[in-house]
C-alpha cells in the first residue's frame, strides 16, 4: 500500500491511488449490523432533530444562539432578530440577499422592538444600551445609556417614539427617542424588572420583577400607583406580563407556576389561575379581550399551553412533549402559536384545544416567535443559531 513515511508528513501536491493489488482481504457485511447515521449520536445535541424542514425561508447571518425576534407591524417581510453573538439584524422573508446589521452593542442582544408606526426598531443589549435605528434610513438615530444592568425587555408608547425598558439593575427607564433625551426612571423593585408594558391606552407602565411584585405606574411623575405583592400574589419572581386591550387588566406569570389577573386601577388581584405545576414563562390575552369578557394564554415548563377565561378555569390544556418557551396568539383568528424547547412550533385551535399543525426545522430550543403584519408568516428563532420563517396562512382567519 501506499503509506507516506512518518517523516514525510507534507502533502506533496501528489494524488494517491488504491488498486487491486492493495486488497489484503475481503469480507462480507450484512446490512442490517451496519448501525444507522442517526444511531452515531449527532453533534451539539442535535442527535433528535428529524431533518424536516417547513421553513420558506432561513437567515443564516448569526453565528451564536438567537434570543429574540420582532416583525415590522407596517411591513410584512421585515424582521429583526438578536442573539448571543452580539449583533441584531434586520432581513426580509423571501429576499435572502438583503440584510442590515444593528451593529455596535458589547453583549448579547436581548430585546427588539419596532415603532407603532414602524419608522424605528430599536435594540436591547446585555451591556445595557439600547441602540434605536431609522430602518428607512437604513442609520443608527440614537444611542441610549443610563441603565446598570442588562435590558431585559423593551417597549415603546403605542402613541409615539417614546421607549421603555426594564433593566437588571431593578429599574425602568424612559426616553424620548426623537430627541434622544431621558425622560423618567421608575425605581422600587428589589430585583431584575423581568417584565413590563404601557397600557394601550398609554396612560399607565406595569412592571414585573424578581422580587415577586408588580408595580403600576404613573408615566409622568414615576411615581408608582399600587405595589402588588403579598398573599394571594405570587411568592416567587415575575417572568411574564400581558395587559388586555381596554387597559383595564394585567395577567402576569412567575417561576412559581402562579397566575393572577390584576385590576390596573384598583391594583387587586381579581384572579388567580391555578393549573400550572411548573414556572410560567409566557403569556398573551386575546386581543379583544376586555374587562368583563376575556381570554388568555399561558406556557410554562410544566409542558403546557393553557387557555383561560374570565371564568377563572382552564378552558383547555394542551400538552407538549416539552416546556413550552413563548406564545402567540394569530391576530383575527381562534388560533395560538407556541414555541418549544423540542424546536416544534404547534398551532392550537383555542376553541377545542387541538393541535392544528405542527412547524419542525429547528434542531434546537426555540426561545422566540413573531407574526408578520400580514399574518402570513411567522418567524421563530433558536438556540440553533438560525432564525426561520413559516407559511401560516391558512390561520389567519377564525
Amino acid at each position: 500500500m501506499n503509506v507516506p513515511s512518518p517523516d514525510n508528513n507534507e502533502d506533496n501536491g501528489e494524488d494517491t491511488f488504491l488498486d487491486e493489488s492493495d486488497i489484503i482481504n475481503e469480507y462480507d457485511i450484512d446490512e442490517e449490523e451496519l448501525p444507522d447515521a442517526d444511531e452515531e449520536g449527532g453533534s451539539d445535541g442535535e442527535e433528535e432533530f428529524d431533518g424536516t424542514d417547513d421553513s420558506i425561508h432561513i437567515f443564516t447571518g448569526h453565528t451564536g444562539e438567537l434570543y429574540v425576534a420582532a416583525c415590522s407591524p407596517t411591513e410584512a417581510t421585515l424582521v429583526a432578530t438578536g442573539g448571543g453573538d452580539d449583533k441584531g439584524f434586520l432581513w426580509k422573508i423571501g429576499q435572502g440577499d438583503w440584510a442590515f446589521e444593528l451593529q455596535g452593542h458589547q453583549d448579547s442582544v436581548s430585546s427588539l422592538s419596532f415603532s407603532a408606526d414602524g419608522q424605528l426598531v430599536a435594540s436591547g443589549s446585555l451591556d445595557g444600551v439600547i441602540k434605536i435605528w431609522d430602518i428607512a434610513k437604513g442609520d443608527l438615530k440614537c444611542t441610549l445609556e443610563g441603565p446598570d444592568g442588562g435590558i431585559e425587555w423593551l417597549r415603546w408608547h403605542p402613541k409615539g417614539h417614546v421607549i421603555l425598558a426594564g433593566s437588571e439593575d431593578s429599574s425602568v427607564w424612559m426616553w424620548n427617542a426623537d430627541r434622544a433625551s431621558y425622560l423618567n426612571v421608575f425605581t422600587g423593585h428589589g430585583g431584575s424588572v423581568t417584565c413590563g408594558d404601557v397600557t394601550p391606552d398609554g396612560k399607565t407602565i406595569c412592571s414585573g420583577s424578581d422580587d415577586a411584585t408588580m408595580r403600576i405606574w404613573n408615566p409622568r411623575t414615576a411615581e408608582a400607583i399600587h405595589i402588588v405583592r403579598g398573599h394571594p400574589y405570587h411568592t416567587a419572581g415575575l417572568t411574564c406580563l400581558t395587559i388586555n386591550s381596554d387597559s383595564t387588566l394585567v395577567l402576569t406569570g412567575s417561576s412559581d407556576g402562579s397566575v393572577h389577573v390584576v385590576n390596573i386601577s384598583t391594583g387587586k388581584v381579581v384572579s388567580s389561575l391555578s393549573a400550572h405545576t411548573d414556572s410560567v414563562e409566557c403569556a398573551a390575552f386575546e386581543a379583544s379581550s376586555r374587562r368583563d369578557s376575556w381570554r388568555a394564554a399561558t406556557g410554562g415548563m410544566d409542558k403546557k399551553l393553557i387557555i383561560w377565561d374570565q371564568h377563572s378555569s382552564p378552558r383547555c390544556i394542551c400538552d407538549h412533549e416539552e416546556g413550552v418557551a413563548c406564545l402567540l396568539w394569530l391576530a383575527g383568528s381562534r388560533y395560538i402559536a407556541t414555541g418549544c424547547l423540542d424546536g416544534k412550533i404547534r398551532i392550537w385551535d383555542s376553541l377545542s384545544g387541538d393541535c392544528a399543525k405542527i412547524l419542525s426545522g429547528h434542531s434546537d430550543a426555540i426561545q422566540s416567535i413573531a407574526v408578520s403584519s400580514s399574518g402570513e408568516f411567522l418567524v421563530s428563532v433558536s438556540i440553533d443559531g438560525t432564525a426561520r420563517a413559516f407559511e401560516i396562512g391558512d390561520f389567519r382567519s377564525s
